[in-house]
């Protein structure tokens, strides 16, 4: 049986866009970090989110059965952590930037590369994990802007400037 460190270095080969999911409603506002995140199918659009089963984001997502995927540029990164820390206050870490609302009332982050306003669809538990199979309602993007990926279990920054740094780099060699 595989054990769980080896499958969890598996996984920092494997980089994922960060984003901070969101929401809203009877549960009261939820967010958190997250890079476990897909498309699944473009017809009808849908989403898969897949939360940790004891964050306390994960019941509120449920109750209030709508939420917001919002991609994250590489100028976030700093409130990326602060929605990854489960120190902070909910109301603390939505005052750390501006926010406005779509269709469903989840919050939509202002300056997110794209935000993917979802009602959830179906929920499946998977060992530690509640997969989120989720109904695109309304998306926002923003024009241009390098990604915040995760990798190597550190944020990195891909976009343009990084593919020119990487040029650079190697001219100067």
């Amino acid at each position: 049986m595989l054990d769980k460190l080896s499958f969890r270095d598996a996984m920092a080969g494997l980089g994922a866009a960060v984003n901070i999911v969101t929401s809203d409603g009877v549960a009261g506002r939820a967010g958190s970090t997250a890079s476990a995140v897909c498309g699944v199918t473009d017809e009808p659009p849908t989403l898969l989110v897949c939360i940790n089963r004891s964050s306390r984001n994960n019941a509120a997502f449920r109750a209030n059965g709508q939420l917001c995927v919002n991609v994250l540029s590489a100028e976030q990164q700093a409130l990326a952590a602060h929605f990854a820390s489960s120190a902070l206050p909910v109301d603390e870490r939505f005052a750390a930037a501006q926010w406005n609302t779509l269709t469903t009332g989840a919050p939509a982050l202002d300056g997110a590369l794209a935000s993917l306003d979802c009602e959830i669809e179906s929920v499946t538990e998977i060992g530690t994990h509640t997969v989120f199979f989720c109904a695109v309602k309304a998306v926002q993007t923003q024009g241009a802007g390098d990604a915040l990926i995760y990798y190597g279990r550190r944020y990195h920054r891909v976009g343009a400037r990084s593919v020119h740094a990487a040029h650079a780099a190697e001219s100067a060699a």
